[in-house]
């Protein structure tokens, strides 16, 4: 394959600078849109780590009371509109202005939770779903592409760990404003996301776009004639069939269908199998706590004796928060390709040891292990993309980066809690077993959605704990975790042909 297919491509990888000199290199604009990106993520993940618990939760406690089916539906097109929506925007932003679709961006996410709060049907949270992914598609180009231009080739490596940094300190507040918010009523989560978007506002009137001079210069080049723009589409489709740009949407597709069950299913599993009261009386005791700041900072019950399940999920975000430069620095050593097989290597481990235990301390090792993956893999995906994009094309390619995670985003958002429905939920093996003993399938069907369990136990009269454990025995509730690990695999194996494919370009590209 010759290196003509990456005209305009800078395969080089340059050397980076020194920790301290990186982040002493930074302008006041890249901390500024890290600050609106954090305030975007804290209401973006207040909803998104409690979506799938709010849809199985019964009508009768305020959730939404669908299968894990029907949920699934709502994630895969939450998933597919989010991340396909950037690669149009994406050269929007880069022609129109990145401060004017921030603004628009905003407006559109504030009327997705709106709507998700005044609407608590299916069709109400799709649409709030589906306002959501638009007003993220839109927004998040324009923040990386400010970044881009805010940073120099000498500091990227250091910059895109800094900015994962702080998307994950919006990561690690968002689900504990949701825990704490939704132990009140499920709709006050969504006015709290609304409120804490309006913030940007504030932001954007700091905001100064970088290099506006330059595309305001080309846009009147272009009005003048003295230079030919082709269309949106088939310009983002030119640099689309690229084989670098082709070959790194199919083998990173596995990695992100892993990912995102993490944060689309790991919470519903927590919440059907595992006992995170293990966990506080190993901390404080067969008490809890009572602690309110305690209760706020680990994401515990409002009585202080377990963990709830976007507490245990907050690991994640809470550890790239405090050591993703850490991590950024020890791998900007390393090609990035190595890094990010490596990252998914570790991510795979992970989801297998979801499958194969439910003992709380197990899947607190698994979400660190997973945790330490993703920290090598994902800040990384947008270096490499911003790195390689030619001149005036920054924010088409970042959002390029999105159609992997939207292959594999989507993908995960059908099949992964459909997976989950037949091998693992508890609503499901409830309704079996009452089946077994006896129950009629029409009095059976006459129980509300997500309350099967419940009667199961009132039935038996066993203990809930006791109950669950004996269910988790005699099902194979780790089979889902596993078929999502050999996807994942086949990613890794992909992942690691890409970096010898891309290392041969760039032998070619320099001699």
């Amino acid at each position: 394959m010759s290196t003509n297919s990456h005209s305009g491509n800078d395969l080089s990888e340059v050397k980076q600078l020194g920790m301290w000199a990186a982040i002493s290199s930074l302008g006041y604009i890249f901390w500024l849109v890290g600050g609106m990106e954090l305030v975007e993520r804290i209401a973006y993940y207040g909803v998104k780590a409690s979506a799938g618990l709010y849809a199985k939760t019964p009508v009768s406690e305020g959730g939404l009371g669908i299968n894990l089916s029907d949920y699934g539906l709502i994630v895969s097109v939450w998933a597919l509109l989010q991340t396909f929506i950037p690669v149009l925007t994406g050269g929007i932003s880069d022609r129109v202005g990145y401060k004017e679709t921030i603004f628009v961006s905003t407006i559109v996410k504030i009327c997705g939770y709106l709507t998700m709060a005044f609407f608590p049907s299916f069709w109400g949270f799709l649409a709030g779903a589906m306002l959501l992914a638009i007003g993220t598609g839109v927004f998040k180009p324009g923040i990386q592409g400010t970044l881009v231009l805010s940073t120099n080739r000498n500091n990227t490596s250091m910059a895109w760990g800094i900015f994962y940094q702080v998307v994950n300190i919006g990561g690690f507040l968002g689900p504990l404003v949701a825990v704490h918010m939704r132990q009140l009523s499920w709709d006050n989560v969504f006015f709290a996301c609304a409120a804490i978007i309006s913030f940007n506002f504030l932001f954007l009137l700091a905001y100064k776009e970088p290099g506006k001079e330059d595309r305001l210069e080309r846009t009147r080049q272009v009005k003048s004639g003295e230079v030919k723009q082709e269309a949106l589409w088939k310009d983002a489709l030119k640099e689309l069939k690229k084989p670098i740009v082709i070959y790194y949407m199919l083998v990173f597709a596995g990695f992100w269908f892993l990912f995102n069950s993490l944060f689309d299913v790991l919470p519903i599993h927590i919440a059907e199998w595992v006992d995170t009261s293990v966990i506080v009386t190993s901390l404080f005791g067969p008490e809890g706590t009572s602690n309110g700041i305690l209760q706020f900072w680990l994401g515990l019950s409002n009585d202080g004796t377990k963990v709830m399940p976007e507490g245990m999920l907050n690991l994640n975000a809470g550890m790239i928060m405090t050591t993703c430069f850490i991590v950024a620095a020890l791998t900007a050593k390393y090609r990035i390709t190595t890094t990010m097989f490596v990252g998914c290597l570790l991510s795979i481990l992970a989801i297998a040891l979801v499958g194969a235990f439910n003992a709380a301390w197990m899947i607190v090792l698994a979400i660190a292990m997973f945790s330490v993956g993703e920290m090598m893999i994902s800040p990384k995906k947008n270096e490499f993309m911003g790195n390689i994009a030619p001149e005036g094309k920054k924010a088409m390619y970042l959002g390029f980066v999105m159609l992997p995670q939207g292959i594999g985003w989507t993908l995960e958002g059908y099949f992964g809690p459909k997976l989950y429905d037949i091998y693992a939920s508890k609503e499901r093996i409830a309704r079996e077993v009452l089946s077994d003993n006896g129950m009629s399938l029409t009095d059976i069907a006459n129980i509300p959605q997500g309350e099967a369990f419940s009667r199961l136990v009132s039935s038996t009269g066993q203990d809930p704990q006791v109950l669950t454990q004996a269910l988790y025995n005699a099902n194979n509730i780790g089979m889902a975790w596993y078929i999502i690990a050999v996807i994942g695999i086949t990613s890794a194996v992909g992942i690691f042909i890409y970096g010898k494919w891309l290392l041969r370009m760039q032998r070619q590209q320099v001699a």
